[in-house]
């Protein structure tokens, strides 16, 4: 049996600004004090993911990259059970103060959410996100 694939390769990235507007136009959203994402079916069989990690929400340059550090961490750790979903992560102010256990937390309780509401053909039951 073949292990899962941890990396984070281009592939596995929105990259243009068609990829993003298409996911920005008819988006699932998951939104919390922490995170706010947005998913759409991509017609892969992996999902890609996008940060939009805003300046104005997220002055320090440190505490953003920190912020996508973490994203990208949760991104790879899950990707297996996320199926073919396009993603885009956009971060709020109150994500500076929050450790790293709440934005994991927070995370994981978005990918579940945005698996299950837009892709409810995709059978989430054989590959459950683990914590």
């Amino acid at each position: 049996m073949e292990s899962p694939s941890y990396g984070f390769p281009r592939t596995r990235r929105l990259s243009t600004a068609a990829d993003f507007q298409r996911v920005f136009e008819q988006p699932c959203k998951s939104a919390d004090y922490y995170l706010t994402v947005l998913a759409r079916t991509n017609g892969e069989t992996y999902p890609r993911l996008g940060l939009a990690i805003a300046r104005r929400q997220i002055r320090n340059a440190s505490d953003r990259n920190r912020v996508k550090r973490l994203i990208r961490e949760s991104f790879r750790l899950q990707q297996q059970a996320l199926g073919g979903l396009d993603f885009v992560v956009m971060a709020r102010s109150a994500a500076i103060q929050a450790d790293h256990e709440t934005i994991r937390s927070s995370l994981h309780k978005h990918w579940e959410n945005l698996v299950r509401r837009c892709k409810p053909s995709w059978s989430s039951s054989s590959n459950s996100i683990s914590t």
